[in-house]
């Protein structure tokens, strides 16, 4: 006898998607979903696509972070380099060339921390974490839209500001987090 899947496992059906906006960071669209049950549904879904942060370290105890004005957040934050992966760009090229557009180095060695869903539900967004060493000192090239403070930190420090919710940003969070669990703190 052949067991009946759960409606847990039901993929949903696309039955029509409309493009609602589109810029060169992100897209928004709405589809017509069936359900596992049967029924319909309108989803919205926003599509960012491959996004990529490292968290770089100057020596085994100190790291670089970056302050800006986070529009959305309507605050300054401290965060890691991150931002989004160009068409045809690997992530580990994507991960360097943001580390060089926001602290103006280059890491010798990129270590992959952890690949996560940025949101499960809405966002279509995939997060590529690293750990940057060996850095390199070259020739600081900002992206236009970007106003930002390089800071050293040792990493107690940086893990203290994610614990006491200073940092907020999740990737940086993540990483953070992630460097503390190889370092076994």
């Amino acid at each position: 006898m052949k067991e009946r899947k759960s409606l847990v496992e039901v993929p949903w059906t696309t039955l029509s998607t409309r493009a609602i906006y589109r810029n060169k960071w992100l897209s928004l669209r709405e589809d017509q979903v069936a359900l596992p049950d049967g029924g319909t549904s309108i989803y919205g879904v926003v599509t960012c696509g491959d996004c990529v942060g490292v968290l770089p370290f100057i020596d085994s105890k100190t790291v670089l972070l970056i302050k800006q004005y986070r529009y959305v957040a309507k605050r300054v934050t401290w965060e890691m380099p991150t931002g989004g992966v160009h068409p045809g760009e690997s992530i580990e090229a994507a991960a360097q060339r943001e580390l060089g557009e926001e602290t103006g180095h280059r890491a010798g060695r990129l270590t992959w921390l952890s690949t996560y869903h940025t949101s499960k539900s809405v966002m279509d967004e995939t997060a590529h974490l690293f750990l940057g060493d060996d850095l390199m000192k070259l020739e600081l090239h900002p992206d236009e839209t970007e106003f930002i403070e390089v800071r050293q930190f040792s990493f107690e420090q940086a893990l203290e500001m994610v614990l006491t919710n200073e940092i907020l940003d999740s990737m940086t969070v993540i990483a953070v987090l992630q460097a503390a669990r190889r370092k076994g703190l």
